[in-house]
C-alpha cells in the first residue's frame, strides 16, 4: 500500500542537494552545541556517514545561535546536504562565538542554499509532530531547546526517543576519576530534568564511555587522509579549534584527536551492541549530577564498553569511508 503524507509548506526545504542520498533509515534531528568542543562536528560527520539514519533537521543549542547555525549550515552546504534544514536555538546565554569561527567567518547565514528555520524550538516540534515514523533525537549539548519543545508542545515526547550525551554515572572525566556533574548537565540541570521527566524511551552515554573515547595512531591518520565530501572539512576544522585554543598559527602535525564524547551517542541512535547496557534509576540533580536513585525513572545507559577497539574501528570505518559495519 503506497501512503501519502501531506506536509506543511513550512517544513518544506528550500532546496535538495543533487548528491543527497535518498530518504531512509531512523528519521533523526540532532540538538548540539557545536562549536565549543569539536567533538560536535565528530557527531555530526559521523551522522552523516551513517545510512541507518535519516537526518531531518538540525539546531544549535545553548546560545551562539548565529554562530551555532554557521557552523551548521556552512558544514552541511559542502557536505553536499543543503536538503537538511537547519535551526536556531533559544537566544539565550552565552553569546558571541567559539574557537571555530574562523572557519565561518565570511560565511554568512543568508547564504545556505537549504532552510533557515529561525525558531528552532518549533522546528523540532514541527519536525516530530509531522514525521510519519517515530523520531529520534541526538542530542549532544545541553537542553534548553528541549525542555522547551517539551513545554510548548508535551505531546512530542509520545513520537520520540531521546537519545543523549549527558552525565557520569560510576566514573568522571578520565579513568578511575569519580562522578562528576557532567558539563551538559551541569550547564542547565533543570533542562536535563525535564527532557527526564518527559515519558519518552531515554538511552544516553554519560562520560563512563563517551569520556575514554579518542582515535590516534593510523586511526586517527585515516581519518585525516579521508577525502570524501562529508568528512572534508572536519580534520581542518579539528586543526583550527586545535590553533584558537592554543593561540598559534594552524598546526598540520596532531597525532590524536581530542576526546570525541558526542559520536557514542550517534552511535547508540544506531544500535548499542558494543556496550554494556544497564536500565538504572536516575535523577538529575539540581548541581549537574546524574545519580542512582530507585524513586527515580528509568533510563538506558552505556555503562561500559564491551570492546572500545571495535568502536575506534567502527568510527574510522565510518569516517574514513569503508562503509558500514
Amino acid at each position: 500500500m503506497t501512503l501519502f503524507v501531506m506536509v506543511p509548506a513550512f517544513l518544506v526545504t528550500t532546496s535538495r542537494a543533487a548528491d543527497a542520498p535518498p530518504a531512509k533509515g531512523t528519521p533523526v534531528i540532532l540538538d548540539t552545541d557545536i562549536g565549543d568542543d569539536i567533538d560536535d562536528t565528530w557527531a555530526l560527520a559521523l551522522l552523516l556517514n551513517s545510512p541507518e539514519l535519516d537526518l531531518k533537521l538540525v539546531v544549535g543549542d545553548y546560545g551562539k545561535r548565529e554562530y551555532r547555525a554557521q557552523l551548521l549550515a556552512k558544514f552541511l552546504a559542502r557536505a553536499g546536504r543543503s536538503d537538511i534544514p537547519v535551526g536556531l536555538g533559544l537566544d539565550v546565554a552565552p553569546h558571541g562565538t567559539g574557537r571555530q569561527a574562523e572557519w565561518v567567518k565570511d560565511y554568512p547565514l543568508k547564504s545556505y542554499p537549504g532552510q533557515i528555520r529561525t525558531d528552532g524550538v518549533q522546528a523540532i516540534i514541527d519536525t516530530i509532530m509531522h514525521s510519519p515514523q517515530p523520531v529520534t533525537l541526538v542530542g549532544i549539548g545541553p537542553a534548553p531547546n528541549i525542555a522547551a519543545a517539551l513545554k510548548r508542545e508535551p505531546r512530542i515526547a509520545l513520537h520520540a526517543r531521546f537519545v543523549g550525551m549527558d552525565g557520569s554515572v560510576r566514573q568522571g572525566y578520565g579513568r578511575g576519576t569519580p562522578p562528576c556533574a557532567e558539563w551538559n548537565v551541569k550547564a542547565d540541570p533543570a533542562a536535563l530534568q525535564a527532557v527526564f521527566a518527559a515519558p519518552w524511551d531515554i538511552t544516553i552515554t554519560p562520560l563512563d564511555t563517551c569520556g575514554i573515547v579518542s582515535l590516534g595512531g593510523e586511526k586517527y591518520q585515516r581519518v585525516c587522509r579521508a577525502t570524501g565530501r562529508t568528512v572534508a572539512d572536519l580534520i581542518p576544522n579539528y586543526r583550527i579549534w586545535l590553533a584558537a585554543e592554543r593561540n598559534t598559527p594552524v598546526t598540520t602535525n596532531e597525532t590524536h584527536s581530542s576526546t570525541l564524547f558526542d559520536t557514542v551517542a550517534v552511535y547508540l541512535a544506531i544500535q548499542p551492541d558494543l556496550c554494556v547496557m544497564e536500565d538504572l534509576n536516575l535523577r538529575v540533580t539540581d548541581d549537574g549530577f546524574t545519580v542512582i536513585d530507585p524513586s527515580a525513572r528509568t533510563v538506558h545507559v552505556a555503562t561500559r564498553w564491551k570492546d572500545l577497539g571495535a568502536y575506534e574501528d567502527f568510527l574510522v570505518n565510518r569516517l574514513a569511508g569503508a562503509g558500514p559495519h
